[in-house]
């Protein structure tokens, strides 16, 4: 369910407003905009897709789990890319500490986004590097004309997504926004969203560690955590049942145009009805040990590796097998001051090839990279259901939708895929796809989980074989 909101609202001639709709419930499920209700903006209703493809496992039966993980400004290339080729490869600098997983990672050179390149945009490029990094599409450039595409891992979610508590999870280190201008003239959601469930509509992201933990797991210490969820559940569903009745009850009140949205709104609903009753069925709903965290740590460096652990334990329990992670929006000015890069990060990218300034942009791709292989290594600590690692059993991009963050290319994009995806893929291997979409990557991913009817996605040519 959506950040819960509330909304002040002046009563229209028809007796109808939002307060009224709600009864004093607060914005506790989130209400349309309705030409009858006077409020200030629009708020979808968040629903769940609920879809039917095939059971999406490896073959040994364990789950096979997707994630995408976003790190901003691109990576100097000089320290990023290995040498050599194939299996016979040494880590250059910046992966030197992916070294324990090598084994189960293949560093893939030569995909592109194109649709990230400005042509006739002009400027703008953070914000296509986030916004088409998932979709492979040209984004609408507009501050308020939204239109991307729908991200490969929500179209993953909608084949998948009914498996678990949560068709996806999205996480992230950077508070998202929806709107306003951003980058060159182009909304401020493209940049600081890369999961979108329709053209239009981004997936906001939970940026704070202890809700993402509660979200899963719910409130309290440990051995309480599961009632609590119960509760707060039992409590939806009272609190959806309420509002049905009172939104069917104003079907008749509405005119036609808003009895559209009504339905649309309704519908949203029932979904969300949809993912309560799954929740149930699904059973019982794992308690980790750990603590629930505190919140947004100070600490830069904790704050990544608690949201990495969310994504971990979001995958050990199986409350969800698609995820995305973003670090930070692209164009992020964050500063690095745990590791001495004091200046910040978009800064200090456009280096113009000065020695200094190209050594701490390389500084912070390799604070990223340990985070990362930090990350990889508790996946391959984690024994999964069929005795191997839970690494075995993924497909992880790690990526970033710019290239070389001081001309801002979106050619040659750094990016590593992790894991073996339950031996359906060949890691331990440098792997050079000689300019194919990236988008090429993200159809292969998704035949692996069984949905070969998939033969085109954004910008596509095919599948990126040889992986």
């Amino acid at each position: 369910m959506s950040r819960n909101r509330r909304e002040n609202a002046t009563l229209r001639p028809t007796g109808l407003s939002r307060r009224h709709f709600l009864r004093g419930l607060g914005a506790c499920i989130a209400v349309p905009t309705l030409a009858s209700l006077t409020t200030s903006r629009a708020l979808a209703a968040e629903a769940a897709a609920a879809a039917t493809g095939q059971l999406a496992t490896t073959a040994t039966g364990a789950p096979l789990r997707t994630a995408f993980v976003y790190f901003p400004n691109g990576a100097i290339p000089a320290s990023f890319w290995p040498t050599g080729e194939g299996k016979q490869f040494e880590l250059n600098a910046t992966l030197k500490p992916l070294e324990k997983t090598k084994s189960l990672i293949q560093v893939l050179k030569g995909l592109d986004h194109q649709n990230a390149i400005g042509g006739k945009d002009g400027a703008g490029d953070h914000a296509r590097a986030n916004g088409t990094f998932l979709t492979g599409v040209r984004l609408t450039k507009s501050a308020a004309n939204l239109h991307a595409g729908v991200s490969i891992d929500q179209v993953i979610a909608r084949e998948i997504g009914h498996l678990t508590r949560f068709p996806s999870l999205e996480l992230s280190c950077d508070f998202a926004r929806k709107s306003g201008a951003c980058d060159a003239g182009y909304s401020c959601a493209y940049q600081y969203n890369i999961s979108w469930s329709s053209a239009t509509t981004p997936m906001s992201p939970e940026a704070n560690p202890r809700l993402a933990f509660e979200r899963l797991f719910g409130t309290g210490s440990h051995g309480q955590r599961i009632a609590n969820l119960q509760r707060r559940q039992q409590e939806q569903r009272s609190i959806l049942d309420f509002v049905l009745e009172d939104a069917r009850a104003m079907n008749d009140r509405v005119g036609t145009q808003d009895r559209h949205k009504l339905d649309e709104y309704l519908t949203g609903i029932r979904e969300i009805e949809t993912r309560i009753e799954r929740a149930e069925h699904l059973g019982r709903v794992e308690d980790p040990s750990m603590e629930t965290p505190a919140g947004i740590p100070n600490s830069y460096e904790e704050y990544v590796q608690l949201m990495y652990d969310m994504l971990l334990l979001a995958f050990q329990t199986d409350s969800t097998r698609v995820a995305t992670l973003m670090l930070a929006h692209d164009g992020s000015n964050r500063p690095f001051g745990e590791i001495g890069v004091a200046e910040g990060h978009h800064d200090l990218s456009h280096h113009q090839n000065k020695p200094e300034t190209v050594a701490k942009v390389a500084k912070i791709d390799l604070f990223y990279a340990r985070q990362f292989a930090r990350f990889l290594e508790k996946l391959q600590a984690a024994k999964d259901v069929d005795g191997n690692s839970i690494l075995h059993n993924s497909q992880i991009v790690y990526g970033s939708g710019n290239a070389d963050g001081n001309r801002h290319t979106h050619t040659d994009l750094p990016i590593v895929l992790a894991g073996a995806a339950g031996a359906a893929l060949t890691p331990g291997r440098f792997v050079n796809a000689r300019s194919k979409p990236a988008t090429n990557l993200f159809v292969g991913m998704a035949h692996r989980l069984g949905m070969r009817d998939l033969q085109h996605f954004g910008d596509s040519t095919g599948v990126l074989t040889d992986i």
